[in-house]
């Protein structure tokens, strides 16, 4: 269904933000007859969640596949609760992530049901800058991992967006949060996938030498910046690897083999995610660091904030040396 997304993904890369393209995603989607059926909580702009190819839903006429549901994010995501059960559509809806505490009890309740509904959640960290604590989420992702039947996925880049759509779009019995960035972000995969690699939860993108020191474990815009600072170590004749992890939930279904293939192969690991890090830490061990944050954000533009708070390669770079005593 997306196979030309992920070659126009490959022929023509961009930095995009991860709400850019999963609004690609969906305008390839609703060129063609589906099942179907989007919205929004008055954000529909700020989401990307409205294609050109959507005809909207009114009073009187029901013919469309597109809601406007106003600033009621609870109401929604109990409506879209309700769609999913009455019917074979497929409901997805947009919101900030920091909103999602708002639909909280309704995500809860799609995964208790083991319905396919789709949450798509912008503006997923500090990244979105300027809007302050207020609307930085900090806390969410780990809240909404610890829901049972519940796949949280954090996109790096094109390829993985349309991946992860994918993905939400075949679970038939667990629903799906899409957490995407505002931010553009440079592609990480490069080359065209064989095969849906987000669907394992987690991926080797980068490794540096064949016999390596070090493990660094990234999600959605962190992936970048894992990287970055996966390349300074190197000159320092650090060696790594970088793991894409877009969910969490999934890679923890893999065989155990495959675990300790992603996990097990060196000692020294650390983590990165601009949000709360108690969740990496069963990656990262005793004898890592999970860069994150533990506290609340701050108003500033997004590339401050993020040295504010330590997540920039020479500093993560520095950070690590020491953990490694090189």
């Amino acid at each position: 269904m997306l196979k030309k997304e992920k070659e126009n993904a490959i022929k023509e890369p961009k930095s995009l933000a991860t709400r850019k393209c999963s609004e690609m995603t969906l305008n390839a989607l609703t060129k063609q007859k589906n099942n179907l059926i989007g919205g929004s909580a008055d954000l529909a702009g700020s989401n990307n969640t409205k294609t050109k190819n959507h005809k909207i839903i009114k009073p009187g006429d029901f013919t469309g596949d597109y809601i406007h549901y106003g600033v009621r994010e609870h109401a929604m995501s109990g409506v879209m609760n309700g769609i999913s059960l009455h019917s074979h559509l497929i409901p997805y809806g947009g919101t900030f992530l920091i909103f999602s505490d708002y639909c909280k009890p309704s995500i809860r309740l799609s995964a208790l049901m083991k319905k396919r509904v789709i949450y798509v959640m912008t503006h997923d960290s500090i990244g979105l800058g300027e809007d302050g604590p207020t609307h930085q989420p900090i806390e969410q992702l780990s809240g909404l991992r610890a829901i049972p039947n519940l796949n949280v996925f954090r996109p790096a880049d094109r390829i993985e967006t349309i991946e992860c759509w994918e993905h939400a779009l075949n679970s038939s019995k667990t629903p799906s949060v899409l957490s995407l960035t505002r931010q553009n972000l440079n592609p990480v995969r490069k080359k065209y996938p064989n095969k849906n690699l987000c669907s394992l939860g987690a991926y080797e993108v980068l490794r540096t030498n064949k016999k390596i020191n070090l493990t660094i474990f990234a999600s959605g815009s962190e992936v970048n910046l894992a990287l970055e600072v996966s390349h300074k170590l190197a000159k320092d004749k650090i060696y790594s690897k970088v793991i894409s992890i877009p969910c969490m939930e999934l890679f923890e279904l893999q065989s155990k083999s495959y675990k300790n293939k992603i996990l097990e192969e060196t000692k020294f690991k650390i983590s990165i995610e601009a949000g709360s890090s108690d969740c990496w830490k069963k990656y990262v061990g005793d004898n890592g660091i999970a860069f994150g944050i533990d506290e609340f954000g701050k108003s500033a533009p997004y590339k401050d904030i993020y040295k504010y708070f330590g997540l920039e390669s020479t500093n993560i770079k520095n950070v690590t040396k020491k953990l490694l005593n090189k």
